[in-house]
């Protein structure tokens, strides 16, 4: 693993993490937010869609690319776009 790939995971690992906080506010489960997160899951389990490998990281436990990536679709596209820009970025700025 080099320092890039370790940025990138870095920047997944976090909004992985903030989208996982939303299921939780003010002081209830977000059921709209729970909802994303099926829907997210289901699309990248369905399609076999997986963002760490799509950018060269290989997870060595099966799905958990999957997984991650679909939590990370439960946010929207916007959000996928700016995390996808963000890595574009990390990796044009590394080379």
């Amino acid at each position: 693993m080099n320092i890039l790939s370790l940025i990138i995971i870095a920047l997944i690992g976090e909004a992985v993490w903030e989208t996982l906080k939303m299921t939780w506010q003010q002081g209830k489960v977000s059921i709209d937010r729970i909802g994303a997160l099926i829907i997210g899951l289901l699309l990248a389990l369905g399609t076999g869609l997986d963002l760490m490998a799509m950018i060269g990281v290989p997870m060595k436990v099966p799905y958990v690319g999957m997984i991650l990536t679909g939590l990370l679709i439960s946010r929207g596209a916007n959000f996928v776009h700016d995390i996808l820009a963000s890595i574009n970025n990390i990796q044009q700025n590394t080379k």
